[in-house]
């Protein structure tokens, strides 16, 4: 099924049905081998690419982190990997952290990196992990194995609470480079925030930052953050509301100020002491809310976009992807003080506590406020998503894109998309999405399959070039070849998932990052079929 078919255009009528539309991926790098061959779980895929990004810099490298521990930096010219920082300490490892939660569960390990807007001049960066409680160990890092790092006053703080048993704990730390021309990490680092989670499932996410602003804007240098529920919100105690009370970070948009000495007169210093607080949050004046959130109601949303239009920079917006429960992958614009619904709504649908299945809105589309267990402060009405989907045609939002580069005429001002697991793609036009935006349960973008025309390697069927409707088959080859290559790989079968991810370039161009093959392809033809 073309699951345009099942989306609503913004006018409100049914979507046409369009024919695919066509990319060509090219191979640009190859990250080395952090699983097993025969593995299970997080380990039987080749290495578990999660994000790649640009230094902001002319010129700048790209980084790449795998959740298992490495952030790696591309050399400019050959894009081989030379390891920075590795976060994997654990079980004797020789990286810095002891209890680095990678082996289980879903998203956990090191997730997420991100440069700070100034990072030219203050050498400043952002990453988050996940550690594991029942590890063991300590959660201060050792610094044994990166020589320039200096952990002198490096404290841990206490973690944020959740309701509920804590299993994990989301950590965010700032470091400062004091060299960003050489290939190795020298400098020092600091805990921002940590914390606590209940399951194996849905950690702390992405952080991003505005773009836009400029030194002296409101939101320079000030960081978004998504916070996953922790599995919270498909319980059947009291941790089913976590996603939607104010006193919990778990299911949010985080706003904050990492830099202490910035906007001292418009925020305030957050509890532990380490960043601050924008005064102009949604629920700073609420008694009993954490002043930190600036959205709330998500499942799993692990990934962030900022697009901006580049003829005019004033036109532009935050976007959230989420994983689903059961029904819906979403997509939505953030919006300032928004509640999308989660664990009471899932995608533009009613959740049932009961069966945890979506059902069809009926009745007062309100949600209270919720402070505490039971405790209320009014209501407000959802947000509900721009894009959504459904299965079989895929199973959790691996995230999207914007197309804002220039050799790819086709793609500009489109959102490309795809499912992490599958690895199918899609596309929908931006226009429509944000004429979706219009606060109307029933009116989500239109969208159409993406295809990727792909020429098998040597072999039995080597030279033949075909449509392929997912990206497995190419990374099921790609998986096969290193494979073969390694004596060790021997009888190892490729993982059914293929774990896609997206990434794009300071030029705007687009990559996917595979974690079933460790690969990371560029975007490099782009073409609308004739019907």
């Amino acid at each position: 099924m073309l699951l345009a078919m099942v989306a609503v255009s913004a006018a409100g009528g049914a979507a046409q049905e369009p024919p695919p539309f066509v990319i060509e991926l090219a191979d640009d790098a190859t990250l080395p081998m952090t699983g097993q061959w025969g593995a299970s779980g997080n380990l039987s895929v080749i290495a578990r690419v999660n994000f790649m990004r640009q230094e902001p810099v002319p010129d700048g490298r790209f980084f790449v982190n795998d959740l298992n521990g490495p952030l790696y930096v591309l050399d400019r010219a050959t894009k081989a990997p030379t390891l920075y920082l590795n976060l994997n300490g654990r079980d004797g490892a020789p990286g810095l952290f002891e209890r680095l939660g990678f082996p289980t569960g879903l998203g956990q390990g090191f997730v997420s990196f991100q440069f700070d807007p100034d990072y030219r001049h203050n050498g400043r960066f952002y990453t988050v992990h996940v550690e594991e409680l029942a590890a063991g160990g300590s959660p201060q890092p050792r610094g044994t194995s990166v020589p320039g790092l200096d952990l002198t006053g490096y404290t841990t703080t206490a973690p944020v609470p959740v309701v509920g048993e804590a299993l994990r704990e989301g950590v965010v730390v700032e470091w400062t480079d004091t060299d960003i021309t050489n290939s190795t990490f020298e400098g020092t680092a600091r805990e921002l925030l940590r914390m606590q989670l209940n399951l194996q499932l849905h950690p702390t996410g992405d952080m991003i930052f505005d773009p836009t602003a400029k030194p002296g804007d409101a939101d320079w240098r000030v960081m978004y953050l998504t916070v996953g529920d922790g599995g919270a919100g498909e319980q059947k105690d009291e941790r089913r509301s976590a996603p939607q009370r104010l006193d919990m970070m778990v299911g949010k948009v985080l706003r904050i100020i990492p830099d202490l000495a910035l906007r001292s007169s418009s925020s305030t210093i957050s509890a532990n002491g380490r960043y601050r607080i924008p005064d102009d949050n949604p629920f700073v004046e609420i008694p009993g809310a954490l002043k930190e959130i600036w959205a709330l109601g998500l499942r799993n949303p692990h990934r962030l976009i900022w697009d901006v239009d580049p003829l005019n920079p004033r036109d532009n917006r935050l976007i959230v992807m989420s994983i689903g429960l059961r029904s819906w992958e979403s997509v939505y614009i953030v919006r300032k003080g928004a509640n999308f619904g989660y664990s009471e709504r899932e995608g533009n649908q009613f959740l049932d506590p009961e069966t945890n299945l979506a059902a069809p809105l009926a009745g007062d589309d309100t949600l209270p406020i919720r402070i505490g267990p039971t405790g209320t402060r009014g209501t407000m009405a959802p947000t509900y998503p721009v894009l959504q989907y459904t299965r079989p045609g895929g199973f959790a939002i691996a995230g999207g894109v914007v197309y804002r580069g220039m050799s790819l005429p086709e793609l500009r001002g489109k959102f490309l998309f795809g499912d992490l697991l599958t690895g199918r793609l899609w596309l929908a036009d931006l226009a429509d999405m944000i004429a979706a935006d219009d606060g109307r349960p029933e009116t989500v973008a239109p969208f159409r399959e993406v295809r990727v025309r792909w020429r098998r390697p040597a072999g039995a069927d080597g030279g033949v070039t075909e449509l392929i409707e997912t990206m497995r088959p190419m990374t099921a080859a790609a998986y096969e070849a290193r494979r073969d290559a390694d004596p060790a790989g021997k009888g190892a079968r490729a993982p059914g998932r293929v774990d896609i991810r997206f990434a794009v370039d300071a030029a705007g161009e687009i990559y996917i990052t595979t974690k079933a093959d460790g690969m990371i392809r560029k975007v490099v033809v782009a073409e609308q079929p004739m019907r």
